[in-house]
């Protein structure tokens, strides 16, 4: 079977909202009105952190599918001003955000342990205010937020391949500034991260073989597999990732945006910065093609994120290995792009309802896993009880 990035249908039931005469649909979906419907319709579980997990009502996969999002709507009026990345939790909690995700992940894994079968992945995208609020692809819950999702491995070998060229796949271009004029450096910026249980994975390792993606991204083996999730230590190094590719991404752009521009204020590695890329001729040098194709194509500079987009996923390969791997964020804005899946959403309520309640027996079973580990409580909705 020849490799290549899928797209696969899914069906949803059409979401009873009716958005305010004057606002735009994802102005609406900021609101604090939109997410009381999330949690009264959807929602099945929250906790006294203000975490809630729920029902992903336009999945990307109905054979698993939720998430959990970090529910600031009330305590933060501004959709602009509300956490977006783990960086910027308080620690209490990403305690409990942490114990979350072991456990869903863990339940994905004990569920559909064959790799061959299922494809499972956990992860989030940057929801940052990097584009104005009128742009295509600009985030519909300005809040940080978790997907959890299998897919069956059957329906993508048999769905059909999506153009390599699908925006959704290409970052905007950015990811090849990264991978085709600044590899070596970049890999060498992550080398240098203090990592003892992430251990550095090969291209061929983490490539599935359906899809050909992850493409020439940096990726790490989780040693020890799911048990390792259980260690407060592996999270932290998952931290390092990310902390790592924001302030390479922040001090890129500072150098498109200023010609010899400072280390970016409150960067997390300050020294990485100065000794490996401030004096990177390969480094500097992309930044001014980059700078001045921005100052002669006005399309050009505002498609770009000029604050860290990203995407960060962890995934099962097909060995079934668990790994780590990050990404600038595309113009789809789609966890699911990372791993080569364009998801393409059809209105079907007989082709949904067919499939939700397994759904939600799955859903449910998890919660009950969260619960009993006092990690929340359920929400009862018209759909499942409390």
């Amino acid at each position: 079977m020849k490799p290549g990035p899928r797209e696969i249908v899914t069906p949803f039931r059409p979401i009873p909202l009716d958005v305010p005469e004057g606002m735009k649909p994802n102005e609406f979906f900021n609101s604090t009105e939109n997410l009381n419907d999330l949690v009264h319709n959807n929602g099945l579980l929250m906790n006294p952190e203000n975490l809630l997990m729920y029902r992903k009502a336009l999945g990307h996969s109905n054979e698993f599918d939720t998430s959990i999002i970090y529910n600031t709507s009330k305590c933060v009026l501004n959709p602009l001003g509300r956490p977006v990345r783990r960086t910027q939790v308080p620690d209490n909690v990403k305690h409990v955000w942490n114990r979350m995700n072991q456990i869903m992940i863990e339940y994905m894994l004990e569920k559909y342990p064959d790799p061959g079968e299922a494809l499972v992945l956990a992860g989030e995208a940057s929801l940052d205010a990097t584009w104005p609020l009128t742009s295509p692809g600009v985030p519909s819950i300005r809040m940080l937020h978790n997907h959890f999702i299998v897919f069956d491995k059957k329906q993508l070998a048999d769905a059909e391949l999506t153009d390599p060229s699908n925006p959704n796949l290409t970052d905007g271009g950015q990811h090849s500034l990264f991978e085709s004029y600044m590899h070596d450096v970049y890999r060498e910026f992550f080398d240098a991260l203090d990592l003892h249980i992430l251990k550095s994975a090969s291209s061929g390792a983490s490539t599935l073989a359906l899809t050909g993606y992850p493409q020439g991204l940096p990726s790490w083996e989780i040693s020890g597999g799911v048990e390792t999730l259980k260690n407060i230590c592996f999270w932290r190094e998952y931290d390092e990732i990310l902390k790592g590719f924001i302030d390479f991404y922040r001090t890129f752009f500072s150098q498109v945006s200023t010609r010899n521009a400072p280390i970016p204020k409150d960067a997390y590695f300050p020294e990485q910065i100065e000794h490996t890329l401030l004096f990177n001729n390969d480094f500097l040098g992309t930044a001014k093609k980059v700078r001045d194709i921005c100052i002669t194509d006005a399309k050009y500079a505002n498609a770009i994120r000029w604050q860290p987009a990203f995407k960060q996923l962890i995934y099962r390969n097909d060995e079934g290995k668990l790994i780590v791997t990050i990404s600038q964020n595309s113009i789809g804005n789609a966890i699911t792009e990372l791993l080569g899946v364009v998801v393409r959403r059809v209105p079907d309520a007989q082709a949904y309802e067919e499939q939700e309640p397994a759904l939600i027996e799955k859903l449910l079973e998890v919660r009950q896993r969260l619960i009993d580990a006092d990690l929340g409580e359920g929400i009862e909705t018209k759909y499942w009880p409390g």
